[in-house]
């Protein structure tokens, strides 16, 4: 019997089992892929998840970048410092996930991967979990199995509140030019935007949409963008996967049970940023089930409540921001992302120094105005 079982190793799921295994609990990991497991993703994480650990994620940063670079239609380019306390890593997911989940094991979280759920049952106060390598009982259970993880709807949510978003990306082999610049690319697709992310043998280029969009041609846009870097992407293996964006607060926990990471829907509606809020919701996760192991009845109610108050009130922000960015990029990128200001600002928040609700009033005053006369500001 384990105090808590763990389905997913991502960065979710990795930081729960670090920080419960930490404080003296026993928990297993369930991951249904072999890992190191290659995960499409480009990589960006932000460096404030370091205030949340005691140990040095060196090993599993590729390279750092500190300076972004936008274009319009592969034109117009603008290019900015980011003046953030340090610069953003791009890390692989195969690498990034598998060294927490191994600090974890230090800690002595057992891992189980090429490990499948099948289904779960609550008996006798604890979870029964059957997998495609027999069955495995604890007291609590996290899920944080991702977007298209099964976990979710066993444990009986219904219909999740989420906007789905998708994304094609790819991971192409190339002499970098310059490791510390990372690319974004707004004119080539409707509701969303490419990015190019370093890392130290290669790129990691994806397209995204966020709201809506659908019926582009991804592989074509993604095709003629990546020329730019002397990438061919008819000889680069491309991998595409939905993406649960934050779209309203929602119930995260039922009977000694509660979601985290994508499962839990917190990708950033304007970024699409994942890896920062799945961890963060790890953390507060493996809070929440430790005090449960305490005694506390509240516990698990009680990280909803924290989500929701400590990242859904700053994602109503991003989501009234990326409506109406994503509705009239053309003026977004000239009134927004041009301006020396923006990327600074996205900087702060990526960094967690600055929210969203600091920003976005300003923000979404200045779209208006340039859409309506009289209204700048």
């Amino acid at each position: 019997m384990y105090d808590c079982i763990i389905v997913g190793a991502g960065p979710a799921g990795g930081t729960a089992a670090y920080h419960l295994a930490k404080k003296g609990h026993s928990v297993l990991v369930l991951e249904k892929e072999s890992l190191p497991r290659y995960k499409p993703c480009g990589g960006g994480v932000s460096p404030a998840i370091a205030k949340w650990f005691d140990f040095d994620f060196s090993p599993a940063i590729s390279v750092k970048v500190n300076t972004i670079r936008y274009t319009w239609k592969m034109d117009d380019p603008v290019q900015a410092e980011l003046n953030t306390p340090e610069p953003m890593w791009m890390v692989r997911r195969d690498v990034f996930d598998h060294f927490l989940i191994q600090q974890a094991q230090k800690q002595g979280a057992e891992l189980k991967d090429s490990t499948e759920v099948k289904s779960i049952e609550f008996k006798n106060d604890s979870w029964q979990v059957n997998t495609s390598n027999g069955s495995f009982n604890g007291r609590f259970l996290i899920a944080a199995d991702g977007a298209k993880g099964p976990m979710a709807k066993l444990l009986g949510f219904k219909e999740r509140q989420r906007r789905l978003g998708a994304a094609l990306e790819a991971e192409a082999i190339a002499k970098v030019e310059n490791s510390n610049i990372a690319h974004f690319e707004f004119g080539m697709v409707k509701n969303g935007y490419i990015w190019n992310f370093p890392k130290a043998d290669g790129y990691s280029i994806g397209i995204g949409t966020f709201r809506g969009g659908e019926g582009q041609d991804f592989k074509k846009i993604l095709g003629e963008y990546s020329t730019l870097f002397g990438i061919d992407m008819k000889t680069t293996k491309q991998y595409g996967h939905p993406l649960c964006l934050w779209d309203g607060n929602q119930r995260l926990h039922t009977q000694n049970a509660v979601l985290a990471g994508e499962a839990a829907c917190i990708v950033d509606p304007m970024t699409a940023e994942g890896i920062r809020p799945s961890i963060f919701s790890g953390l507060k996760a493996a809070e929440s089930i430790d005090r449960a192991i305490g005694g506390d009845l509240n516990a698990l109610e009680k990280y909803t409540q924290v989500i929701t108050e400590e990242w859904g009130s700053e994602m109503i922000w991003a989501q009234r921001l990326a409506a109406v960015f994503y509705r009239v990029p053309g003026i977004g990128y000239r009134v927004g992302v041009k301006r020396p200001s923006a990327t600074q600002r996205m900087g702060k928040i990526l960094c967690g120094e600055m929210g969203y609700s600091e920003v976005a009033g300003r923000a979404l005053k200045r779209l208006s105005g340039s859409l309506i006369p009289g209204m700048g500001g």
